[in-house]
């Protein structure tokens, strides 16, 4: 039996096997949440890239036929989070927000995601801080 694939790997293996035209743009979001933090690594959850920090999920791509939705969330683990608002104030306006700690970016084209690189950026770095 092989060893069992990294998280990098899994992702890697992901995008070579993709055939999707927001591939570019599902690149470039990897690529930016990498960058806004280097404690932040990757796997495959709920068939797409998902990014952790300390070991916890913490934004999911949810592929779909005509947008990359970003899941920001706090995790598989239940977080009693009841009566403390939501997870950030989001000075970006990106967030969609599902719960008070769920949230989503939808991104429908790579220009959309290069004007939109370090506002995605502040929100990443926010929502890691936030939900530890």
């Amino acid at each position: 039996m092989p060893p069992k694939k990294s998280g990098s790997e899994q992702v890697a293996d992901f995008f070579a096997n993709i055939d999707h035209p927001l591939e570019p743009a599902m690149e470039k979001v990897r690529e930016i949440i990498l960058a806004s933090d280097d404690a932040i690594t990757e796997q495959i959850k709920w068939k797409g890239p998902s990014f952790c920090y300390n070991g916890d999920d913490r934004v999911t791509f949810n592929v779909r036929n005509d947008a990359l939705l970003l899941i920001f969330h706090r995790g598989a683990k239940i977080k009693d989070s009841t009566g403390s608002g939501r997870l950030i104030e989001d000075p970006t306006g990106l967030l969609q927000w599902i719960t008070d700690d769920r949230a989503t970016i939808k991104f429908t084209s790579e220009d959309e995601v290069d004007q939109k690189r370090s506002e995605l950026t502040k929100v990443i770095q926010l929502w890691i801080a936030a939900a530890g």
